[in-house]
């Protein structure tokens, strides 16, 4: 680590009454300078529960307008700008309105990895921890519309039984990740407990122990007796992983799931945020309330989840 880097961010987050937040995706050096470390929702909630003035959000563009939406009066830094998600970007809100008017009787769910102008016209917002519970939730006789993630919405869907109505997105880093991979995995780790987020295809899915979010799998490596686990996800979980559990084992399931953009972020460019107040995330209010609105019902809906 630079040493000097490290004293001067310190030191621009003191003047500036900031505080940093690291998407467990992050280079493990980001989230070691981090305030907190977690996934885009949990860091949203606790910025917001902070009394800090300036967020800087180590991650991608939509989390960084979650924290906007829930921390209006702060401002929102994202270190660099082009740090964005491709499958937050697979559907647009004009996208979403013609899906409503194909089907206007139907209840809207997003995931939290969604643009805010998606989550506008949402009708509850979820997590990847909690869409199995939201879409359950739901009355069973309503049409859902589940975007922008077809396989967590299949997730959903297989465990709940409702027949929701999918968008074609999915995310680029976890479909790399292939039946081989596991297959593979079991042969060099037969001892390996495989966990696999749930972005991940079907067939990987079919083949793991465990399917877990982010930050489910860290609760579960905690808990488990197990001495070696498999996570089939970003590899910038893996840091976290061994941090939180130094005398266990943690593979990656794939070397080629890395996310490029989660990866963007350097301590030159913290810095450079910090120091010029760049780069402003801000989200038009109208969008903002409307969007809120999704994320409060499924706080409502699922308040301890």
């Amino acid at each position: 680590m630079n040493e000097r880097l490290l004293e001067k961010i310190q030191k621009l987050t003191d003047r500036r009454n900031a505080v940093i937040l690291a998407h467990n995706y992050q280079p493990g050096e980001i989230q070691d300078l981090a305030d907190f470390t977690g996934d885009s929702l949990g860091l949203s909630i606790k910025a917001a529960e902070t009394d800090a003035e300036v967020i800087v959000f180590c991650g991608v563009r939509f989390m960084a307008e979650t924290a906007a939406i829930l921390s209006p009066q702060k401002t929102v830094l994202l270190p660099d700008k082009s740090a964005g998600c491709p499958l937050a970007d697979m559907i647009t809100a004009q996208q979403l309105r013609k899906l409503k008017h194909d089907h206007p009787d139907a209840l809207v769910v997003c995931y939290v990895n969604s643009t805010a102008e998606v989550k506008a016209e949402s009708d509850y917002c979820c997590t990847s921890a909690n869409a199995v519970d939201l879409v359950e939730s739901l009355p069973p006789e309503k049409q859902i519309i589940f975007v922008p993630d077809r396989h967590l919405g299949r997730f959903a869907a297989e465990r709940t039984g409702q027949d929701l109505i999918l968008w074609p997105g999915y995310c680029a880093t976890h479909v790399v990740i292939t039946e081989d991979d596991i297959n593979n995995m079991r042969k060099q780790h037969p001892d390996a407990i495989v966990m696999a987020h749930p972005e991940c295809t079907e067939p990987v899915k079919a083949l793991v122990d465990e399917i877990l979010s982010t930050g489910q799998m860290l609760k579960f490596a905690a808990k488990s007796p197990a001495k070696c686990f498999a996570a089939a996800t970003e590899i910038g979980i893996i840091h976290t992983l061994k941090k939180q559990n130094p005398n266990a084992r943690f593979i990656p399931a794939s070397d080629r799931a890395v996310c490029p953009n989660m990866k963007k972020i350097t301590f030159d460019k913290i810095v450079a945020s910090l120091e010029d107040m760049q780069y402003e995330i801000k989200v038009p209010q109208e969008i903002s309330v409307k969007a809120k609105k999704s994320l409060d019902r499924m706080i409502e809906v699922l308040p301890t989840k």
